[in-house]
């Protein structure tokens, strides 16, 4: 097996030339508090799972099938070679931060595999090469060929990042190359039906070189909105094919395949230097932001279609919050970080990974959540395995979701810190150490705090050069007096969202930041008409929600008419060390007079019974038992 060297880098790696305010700095190593506990459990548990639950899938048997050493029918979805693909490269990631026998072994038997069901002229898709009587590369609306190509281009570029090895990179470049030699103006036209390709050719790219690559993935990103895809049971805004891209104002359709349209197209666009597409794509974020967002991160509010609805269109209930979804927000958002510097972007990733990519796994690792809605109710109805009122479950037969938290996870120190020709931006908080790059020289730098359990962080700095440098805190959005104080008193100023100070920094250098996070209610833009006259509760990044769990006999969660008495908070040691929960009075009135009645007759809000209820933070929903939950409370 090839070997080169590692590099310090990520899932993203700008180009030196590539327009970009900020850089990847490299992996933060996360020491401490909930997010070490949540790496552990991923790496120890849920990644392991992995090669049992592709096995019994059969996933694994399609390659073998593919490689002509197979026997039986080929097995699960058309896709089903991208979940392979998708724990690859969870898995290289880990080889990064800690090596492991047993997953090495693991990771190098699966890539021998996949490596051998490729085609001599390097095209690679187990569904079309065990149903040769399908056409290959044409069925482009929902063939997916492309979207599993993207994801082994992916983990080709973790293997190599992450351990050295090329092997992966290798049928990777062979593959690649076969689609840049049928697609594209001077070929055949068309763009995939489900986009994730355009990103991973630009990644491809950016680690092997190949000028191929980024013009094929430029070619992707413009040449959609030409209604090139037929329309198979959805019309073009479901595959983003309606408008172009640089015209688009607001993601639309399918919500998975619109963000990773856009996080594709982010990268298009910083290694092109393209200025009129980077402004459509913040245009188009800033509107989903605006309009389109949970409470908690997620995306798209509708089951059918699994697709983004109309604006302000956000039922708690009813919503369908796909866990992939949440996953190609953080991808958006941290490119655009990287193009633009804006904090915002930096806020959404850290609200979103904290509430609406946690909640798709269970803590013990084992089960995931497919939808992610923000209410369940007592009696409802369980219409799909992928309904939440039937809890985790340990993989589906759509299995997108497991391995995406998997690699996900496994890569996430990547998005805590960057780089520009200023100095470091911390953009994640939690215990650890970051080595990164200054424009005079490395520097070594410590986090201690309990984030996001206390809003208290120290910064020490353990190396530093003799050159100035600044040092950048994100203050994030929810909070509303940010501070941040060294050691001799002067205070770091507060400026573009971040926290910052210039100078000639010193090994022990400390400072001290401040976020103060008090509980808080927060409500809804009146046009949300689902949730108009409610409150829903958080305490600094996270959001919060009601149990059935916690309970009084005979309470019933759909009943709740208020919970607006003071807010306090209380330990939750099942959960985490200094995990913190929110307790709250909640009133149940007595029994309506009936489904409907007369608009002179006041409903009844007297009476009643008053408790006072915890709350539990959205993403540890449904780990102690199953049953109802909701985020937002009508208020009285």
């Amino acid at each position: 097996m090839n070997e080169a060297a590692p590099g310090p880098f990520g899932p993203v790696r700008p180009s030196t030339t590539s327009r970009g305010e900020l850089r990847p700095a490299g992996r933060f190593r996360v020491e401490g508090g909930l997010w070490a506990e949540r790496l552990e459990v991923n790496r120890e548990v849920t990644v392991p799972l992995g090669p049992e639950r592709l096995e019994e899938a059969g996933n694994l048997d399609n390659f073998r099938l593919a490689a002509g050493g197979g026997s039986g029918a080929y097995q699960g979805p058309l896709f089903s070679d991208s979940d392979v693909y998708k724990w690859l490269e969870a898995v290289a990631w880990e080889q990064g931060r800690e090596p492991s026998a047993q997953l090495g072994g693991l990771q190098r038997s699966m890539t021998r595999l996949v490596a051998s069901a490729q085609s001599p002229d390097g095209y690679l898709d187990t569904f079309y090469q065990c149903h040769p009587e399908r056409s290959r590369l044409t069925e482009l609306t929902f063939g997916h060929e492309l979207y599993c190509a993207g994801h082994l281009f992916q983990a080709a570029v973790a293997a190599r990042r992450a351990t050295g090895d090329t092997e992966l990179l290798e049928v990777s470049g062979r593959f690649a190359s076969h689609l840049a030699d049928v697609f594209g103006p001077e070929g055949r036209q068309g763009v995939p039906g489900h986009p994730e390709v355009e990103m991973a050719l630009v990644e491809l790219y950016r680690e092997v070189g190949d000028p191929r690559f980024l013009r094929l993935a430029s070619y992707f990103v413009d040449a959609r909105g030409n209604r090139l895809l037929a329309p198979e049971h959805f019309d073009s805004p479901y595959f983003q094919d309606h408008l172009p891209v640089r015209k688009a104002t607001t993601p639309e359709g399918h919500a998975v395949r619109a963000l990773y349209l856009a996080a594709g197209a982010a990268d298009v666009a910083s290694e092109t230097n393209d200025v009129d597409l980077l402004d459509a794509l913040a245009l188009q974020w800033g509107n989903m932001v605006a309009s389109k967002t949970y409470l908690t991160g997620g995306l798209g509010s509708r089951w059918e279609g699994e697709a983004f609805g109309d604006p302000f269109e956000l039922p708690p209930d009813l919503a369908y919050c796909e866990t992939c979804a949440a996953i190609g927000s953080v991808m958006w958002s941290w490119r655009m970080l990287l193009a633009t510097g804006n904090p915002s972007y930096a806020d959404l990733i850290e609200r979103t990974m904290l509430n609406a990519v946690l909640a798709g796994v269970s803590l013990d690792g084992t089960r995931f959540a497919y939808v992610n809605p923000l209410q369940v109710r007592s009696a409802g109805e369980q219409v799909s395995e992928r309904s939440a009122g039937y809890g985790r479950r340990a993989w589906f037969g759509c299995a997108c979701c497991p391995a995406n938290v998997m690699r996900t996870l496994s890569s996430f120190e990547h998005y805590f810190a960057t780089s520009s020709p200023r100095g470091v931006q911390l953009q994640q908080f939690a215990p650890g150490a970051l080595a990164a790059p200054t424009p005079a020289g490395p520097v070594a730098l410590a986090v201690r705090t309990d984030y996001p359990w206390d809003g208290e962080i120290e910064v020490e700095v353990l190396d530093a050069p003799s050159g100035r440098w600044e040092l950048s805190i994100r203050a994030p959005g929810w909070c509303d007096n940010p501070s941040a104080t060294l050691r001799d008193g002067s205070e770091l100023e507060l400026s573009g969202g971040y926290l910052r100070a210039e100078r000639a920094w010193s090994a022990g250098d400390r400072v001290g930041v401040r976020l103060p996070m008090p509980p808080r209610r927060t409500r809804a833009d009146r046009r949300v008409d689902a949730v108009r006259g409610c409150a829903a509760l958080e305490r600094g990044p996270l959001v919060y929600c009601f149990e059935g769990t916690d309970l009084p006999p005979g309470a019933d969660l759909d009943r709740i008419v208020s919970a607006d008495g003071p807010i306090t908070t209380t330990q939750l040691p099942w959960l985490s060390a200094g995990a913190v929960g929110l307790r709250v009075a909640a009133r149940f009135p007595d029994p309506d007079p009936g489904l409907y009645r007369p608009s002179t007759v006041e409903p009844l809000t007297g009476g009643g019974t008053e408790v006072h209820l915890g709350t539990v933070p959205y993403f540890a929903w449904g780990n102690r038992e199953l049953g109802p939950m909701r985020v937002w409370v009508p208020e009285a």
